[in-house]
């Protein structure tokens, strides 16, 4: 294996992808993966206390969101092409196997990746959104359906990037009340609605109709956490109660009291030091 080496960008697809690369470079490894609507920089307060304990961390912009890597059309959103983005920024890495955390959108991307190429991950932490399968059963089975209506509004070509720019004081008002910061909706509004990156993050709810059945059925077995924090308005409890059924390996559930959907930003302290335990804990396991 050569010696680590910084990174700032990584190609796949013809896309050019930013990265954030910090942290001690011979730390181990911890890929961080962004959700909607945002970009890697909402993982910086998480990041930090990870290099405090050691680990370097990599964060990309995602597919959609870094100014180089948006391509048009729903279908190039499909799952298979956000696993294959993640495999190229690991094999870009040239570390081996790393501790893959993911949030919101990010953890749908982690899960899959997990269950494709365990033999790139060490570790699985997911945070708030549990995997495809536990949460479709859950939309059958508890108030899920009603939560994620906005993903059905999502699905309408333009007109939802026609309301958010037109109207927004809506954006705000919804934003603020799954528990978004002004300072966070700030830098929505910088990032994603004027930095360009809008349709091609509601690009990533449009591929879902691309989306293999499989994925639904993917087993896990690398060793996996998955957080749920019980302020969140988008994601029920139940679905975090189903996502260890998916998992052949040591798992673990974390539940936090009082935080919203926006855990690695509010709860960062106690983020870090759950993918510290969980990534401890898999290297500490016999091979």
């Amino acid at each position: 294996m050569t010696a680590p080496r910084r990174i700032a960008t990584f190609d796949h697809d013809g896309l050019v992808f930013d990265v954030r690369d910090t942290g001690p470079l011979d730390g181990d490894v911890v890929v961080l993966l962004h959700g909607f609507p945002q970009t890697g920089a909402s993982w910086a307060d998480t990041a930090a206390l990870l290099h405090q304990r050691g680990y370097r961390t990599i964060v990309p912009d995602q597919r959609g969101y870094s100014p180089r890597a948006r391509p048009r059309g729903r279908f190039a959103y499909r799952s298979s092409r956000l696993v294959a983005d993640t495999v190229a920024l690991i094999d870009t890495l040239g570390t081996g196997p790393v501790h893959l955390v993911g949030h919101d959108w990010g953890a749908v991307a982690a899960w899959s990746t997990a269950a494709r190429r365990p033999d790139l991950v060490t570790s699985l932490t997911t945070v708030s959104v549990p995997h495809p399968g536990a949460f479709l059963r859950a939309m059958l089975g508890s108030d899920q359906l009603v939560r994620s209506y906005y993903m059905f509004l999502f699905q309408l070509p333009w007109l939802p990037e026609l309301a958010i720019r037109s109207r927004p004081r809506v954006l705000e008002r919804t934003l603020a009340g799954t528990g978004m910061t002004p300072a966070q909706i700030d830098q929505v509004r910088q990032d994603i609605v004027r930095g360009g990156a809008l349709t091609g993050g509601l690009n990533w709810y449009r591929a879902m109709v691309f989306n293999h059945p499989a994925a639904l059925r993917a087993r896990v077995t690398v060793p996996t956490t998955h957080v749920w924090s019980d302020g969140d308005t988008a994601l029920s409890r139940r679905s975090a109660e189903l996502a260890g059924q998916y998992v052949d390996a040591a798992y673990r559930l974390e539940i936090l009291s009082g935080v919203s959907h926006w855990v690695p930003e509010e709860a960062a302290t106690t983020l870090a030091a759950i993918i510290d335990r969980t990534a401890t804990d898999a290297a500490s396991r016999p091979v």
